[in-house]
């Protein structure tokens, strides 16, 4: 029964709280304006290049050693990437659960501030913008050796090869610079060339599919759960990216809607690539072959047609595949700096946007990348650039730790309004589920990497505390 009684000052405030809380929401949830109408050069993702930006930033160039790399476990690595993908699916179901609520550009960034406030806020943001430009540079110098052999000029010295990896990372940035419709087109077309030959092994090699290829199930003396863990550890990063949509909310068409669809099905066609690649390489070279394969895919497709092109088709391929990753991750590379600086965590000179891109963002990341390159040629310690790009693996999992808890927290706040109220156990479960993932991921990546990402993390607690100071005087 309804209350008659005049509302105390209480409830009347109370009420006032609500009333703001439902009004910022509505501004949550408003999406960011369409681009000018006169620029030809800025665009809306729809649903299918948002697809493409988080299958191609999850399959990167891993995917060609991934089946060598797991083979010394036999084949119950399998059951290691049907337990990894249901993790990667329910993060993948929590960031859509988010978008919903925050379609804005920062994906994480956005959701860890708006539970736990700028510090976590900007911790996400910090932790993914290492992890961006830290992992460019490395996806560059893995696409030269590819390039290696289409061009063996190339890998004649290390000069060549350090030119063509700044090319590889300029390539994709100046597509970004370009303008947010160069981006996705350049997405689309790298999804599907470099798609078209994973398929050819993944679909196509099921007809050559051999059972005695196989090998044991169990390849070592580990236990069933051992192998699996074992496995797992090597296959964990693989799906690094399943974000990618809900960073790039601001530039997707109806993100309510889109990021969310986005996302799963990116993240569900991915896995599917994965899975049946591994399951057709695995029955189409020997296992004693394959656990020194430095190609696996090569002589995957050397088997199904004979002669020796395989390797020829696989280069491209890779190359493709990175280039493809290294145009997205660069424009998400910028995404997360950019709603920072909005907020003013961030120097504001990463606000800076034309033609849809934060193109400030992009400039400096493609320099620091660029410069990480530089530093892995002409350093000689590949020790030094190996340990960075083993942080990335730790930093990559920050923000989707803050952004499952942030799920957790207003799925187990009471704030009705975030959430449906029919969907309450479910979402529990799921953000539980990614949390989980998420913890594994960590745990994956090692002592040291830990331990250094640690170290990165806290070197950003300084420019939180000058970026935090010139707010408040601002504000003063």
């Amino acid at each position: 029964m309804t209350s008659t009684a005049a509302p105390t000052t209480e409830a009347t405030a109370a009420d006032g709280v609500a009333a703001s809380d439902q009004a910022a929401d509505r501004a949550d949830r408003a999406e960011a304006p369409e681009p000018a109408a006169g620029d030809p050069h800025a665009r809306r993702f729809g649903l299918p290049v948002a697809t493409c930006l988080v299958m191609g930033n999850i399959i990167g160039g891993g995917i060609f050693l991934l089946p060598a790399s797991v083979a010394p476990f036999g084949t119950i690595s399998l059951v290691a990437f049907a337990v990894l993908t249901l993790g990667a699916v329910a993060l993948a179901l929590v960031f859509g659960r988010l978008a919903q609520r925050h379609p804005q550009t920062g994906g994480p960034y956005v959701y860890a501030r708006a539970a736990f406030g700028d510090f976590a806020g900007f911790l996400a943001a910090w932790s993914y913008w290492i992890t961006t430009w830290v992992s460019n540079a490395a996806l560059a110098v893995a696409a030269v050796g590819y390039l290696g052999v289409l061009f063996p000029a190339i890998g004649a010295h290390k000069w060549s090869m350090c030119l063509a990896a700044l090319t590889v990372q300029w390539l994709p940035a100046l597509a970004n610079l370009a303008g947010t419709r160069y981006v996705g087109a350049v997405q689309l077309v790298a999804t599907v060339l470099k798609f078209a030959p994973l398929l050819l092994v993944a679909v196509g090699g099921l007809l050559f599919f051999d059972p005695a290829n196989l090998g044991p199930f169990r390849a070592t003396d580990q236990s069933a759960i051992g192998a699996v863990s074992a496995s797992a550890a090597i296959l964990l990063f693989s799906y690094l990216g399943v974000e990618s949509a809900a960073v790039s909310a601001g530039e997707v068409r109806d993100p309510a809607r889109n990021v969310g669809r986005a996302t799963i099905l990116g993240t569900v066609g991915a896995a599917t690539v994965y899975l049946l690649g591994t399951l057709a390489v695995f029955g189409l070279v020997a296992h004693d072959t394959l656990v020194s394969s430095q190609a696996p895919f090569t002589d995957a497709v050397n088997a199904m047609f004979g002669g020796t092109w395989g390797g020829t088709v696989v280069a491209c391929a890779a190359v493709i595949s990175m280039v493809g990753a290294l145009n997205g991750w660069t424009l998400l590379s910028a995404q997360t700096p950019y709603a920072a600086a909005k907020d003013g965590l961030f120097p504001k000179v990463f606000e800076t946007k034309k033609r849809g891109v934060p193109v400030v963002g992009v400039a400096v990341t493609v320099v620091l990348a660029s410069g990480l390159t530089v530093y892995n040629y002409t350093a000689g310690s590949e020790g030094v650039f190996e340990i960075l790009v083993l942080v990335t693996t730790f930093t990559a999992t920050v923000p989707y730790l803050l952004s499952t808890a942030a799920q957790l927290y207003f799925l187990l706040s009471g704030r009705s309004e975030r959430v449906h109220r029919g969907r309450l156990i479910r979402d529990g479960a799921l953000a539980g589920l990614a949390f989980a993932f998420s913890m594994w991921l960590v745990a994956g990546s090692g002592y040291a990497a830990v331990y250094q990402g640690v170290l990165f993390l806290f070197a950003g607690v300084a420019v939180y505390a000058v970026m935090a100071a010139r707010r408040r005087r601002a504000a003063a």
